[in-house]
């Protein structure tokens, strides 16, 4: 409708309305709550409300409307009548709002309207109102200056900041912090110093701010820095707002010294004085020189070199290793040797100076001639290694040695050096021959490689060694070791195929193809099993189940690749696990009980069997009652159908009942039953008579009556079935002028009249009639008065009750109804027979019971509307459809009914 009308009248006033456009400017804080008020659009506008300055003259009420609903819409409230614009219940988050804008100019006063326009970096919300009637109609600007408060601390971006500097970084060395901390707020509110928790009197923080207005903080040097002494400072920055109270943030900053090299190679002695025999062996050690240089890495390598004062012939007497130091003798001490060496030695860093180490090397000239040991082998030998193989037997020769002094001065004497089952002793009857042999068998496993010397001396003590080298083969004496003898494994069962079980480890001693092992099942192993060869790795390739077998054992072999072939076995004993994969199972799907009406309270009806493949808590199995729980209860453990109260077939005849059975997995696994609970009939209910309704009504009965006319019936129904509810109807007392008039047939309870009624039969009839059933043991049986008044008419009624309020001395009948559809009750008449019908019940009692029980529940079975077919042809008359009846025959008689 606005738009209809600004339509309408726009034509006519564009004029009016362009000349009206009109702009407010309102500022308020950020998180203020709704209803707070921001400005009166009528009153800054000035225009004319109720009772202004023409009372007089009616006005016309004014209309405030937000021209559209955007996002400015959703933060303030504006009433259309007064023009009052209020916060609404959206909180305003400037930082939320203005996410561009990273400052906002603050206006002063709490909703001042000003006529110049904001700072364009302002975080502004802008509003169109519409103002109507027509008369006042116009367009305004409404401009919502937000302003900052300090609702946001500092925020480092990252949790901890590294910075490195170098160590020989000069005092005032400033570092910029890459991640300063950042604050949502502008201005004073935003982040403005920076501070160290802990400097360590050699850093400081100082804060540069660039032309946007952004602060970074730097990190400045304010001591030396010496990385080894120290090389990490840990501290916290912490940056803090202007605002008030101020608000902080805070960052590990960790401060690395990296390494310069400000460091030389240093010996710890100028010079060493090292003494060497002139008999020394080529590649005698001399001596080490070490130099230490406190840098790292690269910076503090050394290497080490003669100076260039060194001889050239003390540099080929004596090598020196540039990168470990190590000094040996390298060519051999003769006659022209000098006996003093002077070794300059340099250690060399990069960027350094040399360091420098003197090494003064004395040579001791000896004048005689060494012991010579001349070796002869026996047992094979390459190169000065003698090879034996560990099954040798014990005196193995290995070598024959020839000991002589070669000046043929000196006696020369000898001995083994070394360990080992090695013996060295005289060969007679020579002089200075000896025989190495072995003492024990040598064990490949235990040790594979011996070194022994054998060492000549003189008399004047001079000596000489001669090293031999003993290396024992392998031979194919160990057979592969199982870790286990016994592996004991298990497994859930329904795993998948191909599953994992066990790495099989055995290790052979013997070296080489000898201690390779290979692994095979044995032949006890079903063929499900497979285990890989070289690897050991045993799986199963199908899914196991638990209740078919439970446990599997037998033997796998590991045999070695020497020649013969070595082999031990292990015995594998595999248990699957049980997981609830079975549901519990009834022995049946439906149950069914017969149970006698009656039957005591918690007395036992049946037994549900039911069992659960699974083992341990997945095989506990719980039964419940699903339906009927307020009547039945079962017996969780032992199965038991109980029911809590005594059951009354005429009340209900059978039950239907779920049984469920939940075992005790994870997730629980269930099944269900179906019980039939079918009630057999106990005659528990004497025939109820519902026709004559009282012992005091009567019937009229004419004198013109015809014989063997029906005058009346007596009705009754049993709540019992079968031969407990067939019921028979006699009269057992009369009284009345001629009470012979009358019988009553046995099976229907139909009264009739027998013969003619005279003059003087005139008067009250009474019959006493009994219902009877055919109940087993013992019929019951109910009894009423038939009250029948023989008169043309009734003149006197109050005479006839006189006389049925008195008690009438009828005399009893024992007669037995006889009825021609009870067999049985021809049979007892003979006295004879009882004895063999009494026994003959007893014994057939249980089969007639159960032969009942089963027709009754087949006749269920086939439909409830045969079953009521059959027992309306049996005992079952609709009380209802009977009276109908019968009132219909009795339509011409006169009854009173008192």
């Amino acid at each position: 409708h606005l738009l209809l009308f600004l339509l309408f009248v726009g034509p006519f006033n564009c004029f009016a309305s362009y000349s009206r456009a009109t702009e407010l400017f309102y500022s308020l804080n950020e998180g203020l709550p709704a209803g707070v008020l921001i400005g009166s659009l009528a009153r800054d506008l000035r225009l004319p409300t109720a009772g202004g300055q023409h009372p007089a003259a009616p006005q016309p009420p004014l209309s405030f409307t937000l021209a559209s609903h955007g996002l400015g819409g959703q933060y303030v409230q504006l009433d259309n009548r007064s023009g009052e614009l209020l916060t609404s219940a959206m909180e305003i988050d400037r930082e939320a709002l203005c996410m561009e804008s990273s400052r906002a100019t603050v206006f002063g006063g709490a909703a001042a309207v000003s006529s110049s326009s904001p700072s364009p970096e302002s975080c502004l919300l802008l509003l169109d109102v519409l103002v109507l009637p027509q008369e006042y109609f116009r367009l305004v600007k409404v401009k919502i200056a937000i302003r900052d408060v300090n609702d946001n601390a500092p925020r480092f971006p990252v949790p901890h900041i590294h910075l490195s500097v170098p160590e020989n970084a000069p005092v005032n060395t400033r570092l910029a912090i890459e991640h300063p901390a950042l604050d949502p707020d502008v201005g004073t509110n935003g982040v403005q110093t920076y501070r160290l928790r802990d400097n360590y009197g050699v850093f400081t923080l100082d804060v540069e701010e660039n032309e946007s207005g952004e602060r970074t903080p730097y990190l400045i040097v304010m001591g030396a820095l010496d990385r080894e002494t120290r090389e990490e400072y840990v501290t916290v920055i912490i940056a803090e707002d202007g605002g008030t109270p101020p608000l902080v943030g805070s960052a590990t900053l960790t401060i690395g010294i990296s390494d310069i090299n400000d460091n030389c190679p240093q010996f710890s002695d100028s010079q060493l004085n090292i003494t060497l025999y002139g008999n020394s062996s080529l590649g005698t050690h001399v001596a080490t020189v070490h130099a230490v240089d406190m840098d790292l890495g690269s910076n503090a390598q050394i290497t080490y070199s003669y100076s260039q004062k060194v001889p050239q012939a003390s540099r080929d007497l004596f090598h020196l290793d540039e990168s470990t130091g190590a000094i040996t003798l390298s060519s051999k001490v003769d006659g022209g040797t000098p006996a003093l060496h002077r070794l300059i030695i340099l250690g060399n860093g990069p960027g350094c100076i040399p360091a420098v180490i003197t090494v003064l090397v004395t040579i001791i000239k000896v004048m005689m001639r060494p012991p010579e040991v001349v070796p002869r082998f026996i047992a094979n030998e390459v190169e000065g290694v003698v090879y034996l193989k560990e099954l040798e037997p014990i005196n193995t020769p290995i070598a024959f040695f020839t000991i002589k002094d070669p000046d043929e001065k000196y006696k020369v004497n000898c001995h083994l050096d070394g360990g080992g089952p090695f013996r060295l002793s005289p060969y007679k009857p020579y002089n200075n021959e000896y025989l190495l042999e072995t003492t024990k068998p040598l064990d490949y496993e235990t040790q594979q490689l011996y070194e022994i010397s054998v060492v000549a001396w003189n008399s004047e003590g001079f000596h000489v060694n001669k090293i031999i080298k003993v290396q024992v083969l392998d031979d194919n004496d160990n057979s592969p070791v199982f870790s286990q003898q016994l592996i004991e494994l298990s497994i859930e069962e329904n795993n998948v195929p191909n599953a994992f079980l066990t790495k099989l480890y055995a290790t052979d001693a013997d070296s080489g193809e000898r201690g390779q092992v290979s692994y095979f099942l044995g032949p006890d192993a079903p063929s499900y099993f497979a285990l890989d060869k070289t690897t050991g790795v045993l799986t199963v390739s199908t899914q196991l189940d638990r209740e078919e077998k439970e446990k599997y054992r037998y033997t796998v072999k590991a045999v070695d690749s020497g020649f013969p072939p070595r082999e031990s076995i292990a015995t594998v004993t595999i248990t699957v696990l049980d997981k609830n994969d079975n549901s519990p199972r009834f022995i049946n799907k439906d149950f069914s009980f017969f149970v006698p009406e009656n039957f005591p309270g918690f007395g036992e009806i049946g037994v549900i069997s039911v069992t659960d493949a699974d083992a341990g808590q997945n095989g506990w199995v719980a039964l419940s009652v699903l339906n009927g729980s307020d009547i039945f209860v079962i017996d969780t453990g032992k199965g038991v159908l109980r029911a809590k109260v005594s059951l009354d077939r005429e009340q209900q005849s059978s039950y239907i009942l779920w049984i469920e059975a939940v075992d005790g997995g994870d997730p629980a696994l269930s099944s269900t039953a179906k019980i039939t609970i079918l009630l057999l009939d106990i005659n528990d209910n004497p025939p109820l008579v519902l026709f004559p309704q009282s012992n005091m009504s009567y019937l009229l009965v004419l004198p013109s009556t015809l014989p063997g006319s029906p005058i009346t019936e007596v009705y009754a129904v049993d709540k019992d079935t079968g031969m407990n509810a067939v019921i028979a109807y006699s009269i057992i007392g009369r009284r009345g002028p001629r009470p012979e008039s009358f019988r009553i047939d046995p099976k229907t309870g139909n009264i009739t009249l027998e013969e003619s009624l005279m003059q003087n039969d005139y008067g009250l009839y009474r019959l006493l009639v009994k219902v009877s059933d055919h109940g087993y043991p013992e019929p019951l049986h109910s009894t009423v008065m038939v009250n029948l008044f023989v008169n043309d008419t009734v003149s006197n009624e109050s005479y006839i009750e006189s006389l049925l309020r008195k008690e009438p001395d009828i005399s009893i009948e024992e007669k037995q109804p006889q009825i021609s559809i009870e067999p049985t009750h021809k049979k007892m008449e003979s006295a004879s027979c009882m004895p063999t019908l009494v026994a003959l019940s007893i014994i057939s009692l249980g089969s007639i019971a159960l032969v009942t029980g089963m027709g009754i529940y087949i006749c269920l079975r086939k439909g409830e509307k045969h079953h009521r077919a059959d027992e309306n042809l049996e005992v079952q008359i609709p009380l209802n459809g009977r009276i109908s009846l019968h009132m219909l025959e009795k339509k011409p008689m006169e009854i009173s009914n008192i």
